[in-house]
């Protein structure tokens, strides 16, 4: 079969498998919070789909993959107009497809960090401003042409930093800024406020799980390549290590095994390879699962309990500090010809490299964000008033349950 075919086949079946991971997200950040707060959640990531692709469409894949102008963003290309018939090896359409659903998951993570107390329009208002502006710009300096890969050689595979640490360093801005749920901190000691559905996260984690095998393999673009089986395996292996490492150090930490951090640990694994999981071979990607899950494990608490940001999901130490980790094991464990880590013979530079990208990357996001959820908030505020969080964001902002109250 001819490659254009079979690879613009593959690539569609992966753009079906990332949609998929969409609810994965909601079900992992309904499931760890209240119930009270689940028909907001639910809307919340309707609405990032939808926002996401609209703000792809107009304007977002034109600054990603348009002309490039001075590494910058690109410049043409808005709602696709004067698009070539085929690209990377596909069909335009296929590419897009698989571009515009990747462009919502940015905004998703910063969801979960902000849930629960955080106003339904002021968390629309900056999904516009990740998928117009964030997300793309980011995106275009990393596979669009910009500055990041072109100039420095900086390596972000399927997204380690332009769609993980970018989306966690966002979340950081805004569950700053936002502050914590009622309760959460007790004269300065953070007390837990547990999930209420711990199974149907649990389905949330797996459906995501599911999904990572189109969200890395299908970066390749094609079928054919080695390193798409390759991938596949790196993200097995990955997210087995960092749940197995996560379940045993919350074990021995807290005398019990934590489903919570457990189900966190198997989303650190995955989202600690996806940077690199096309050149860092098995044991490597085994390696970066087990440190993945522990620094996840640490980084909630750090969070919590030392900086008292409240984060009811975890987003920022899965997504941000895992997706950051993730992307500087390349310099360590990239066994790429010209681009090896310093493992494998290749010295500092690449790990020099993938330092400097991921400290770009993310402090343009961490000020753009921190920008946007000031001006938010000085405005039309970003948080809800304490009676609608006490009653719940179902009640007050949607007028409706999640779940039927037995009498």
């Amino acid at each position: 079969m001819d490659n254009f075919i079979i690879n613009s086949m593959w690539v569609l079946i992966a753009s079906v498998l990332v949609f998929l991971m969409h609810a994965g997200f909601a079900m992992v950040e309904v499931g760890f919070t209240q119930a009270k707060n689940a028909v907001n959640i639910i809307m919340k990531n309707f609405v990032t789909v939808s926002v996401g692709v609209m703000c792809y469409y107009f304007i977002g894949y034109g600054i990603m993959y348009g002309n490039d102008f001075l590494g910058l963003f690109g410049t043409d290309m808005f709602m696709l107009i004067n698009r070539p018939a085929e690209t990377a090896g596909i069909s335009f359409e296929v590419f897009f497809f698989f571009q515009a659903i990747f462009a919502a998951t940015c905004a998703t993570i910063v969801s979960g960090a902000m849930a629960e107390r955080t106003k339904f329009i002021s968390y629309i208002i900056f999904c516009f401003v990740a998928t117009l502006l964030i997300y793309p710009v980011i995106g275009h300096w990393i596979w669009g042409g910009g500055f990041l890969a072109e100039k420095l050689h900086f390596m972000d595979f399927a997204g380690g930093t332009a769609v993980h640490a970018v989306g966690g360093v966002s979340a950081l801005a805004g569950a700053w800024l936002v502050g914590a749920r009622k309760g959460k901190y007790k004269n300065g000691v953070a007390h837990a406020i547990p999930g209420h559905n711990i199974p149907l996260g649990a389905l949330g984690v797996l459906i995501l799980w599911f999904g990572w095998f189109g969200f890395n393999p299908g970066s390749t673009l094609d079928i054919t390549s080695p390193a798409t089986a390759h991938s596949a395996i790196t993200t097995l292996l990955s997210g087995a290590a960092a749940t197995l490492s996560a379940l045993v150090w919350s074990t021995v930490k807290y005398e019990k095994p934590d489903a919570a951090l457990t189900l966190n640990g198997a989303l650190a694994g995955l989202v600690g390879i996806t940077a690199g999981a096309n050149v860092i071979s098995f044991c490597g990607a085994i390696i970066v699962g087990l440190i993945s899950g522990i620094l996840m494990l640490y980084s909630v608490e750090i969070i919590d309990q030392k900086l008292k940001i409240d984060d009811p999901v975890g987003a920022i130490s899965v997504h941000g500090v895992c997706g950051i980790f993730g992307t500087i094991a390349i310099g360590l464990f990239s066994t790429a010809e010209g681009a090896e880590g310093l493992f494998f013979g290749g010295g500092f530079s690449q790990l020099l490299r993938q330092i400097s990208g991921v400290a770009i990357a993310c402090s343009v996001a961490f000020v753009i964000s921190y920008i946007t959820f000031t001006i938010i908030k000085k405005t039309i505020g970003l948080k809800v008033h304490e009676h609608e969080e006490v009653h719940g964001l179902d009640a007050i902002e949607h007028g409706i349950s999640a779940y039927i109250k037995l009498h």
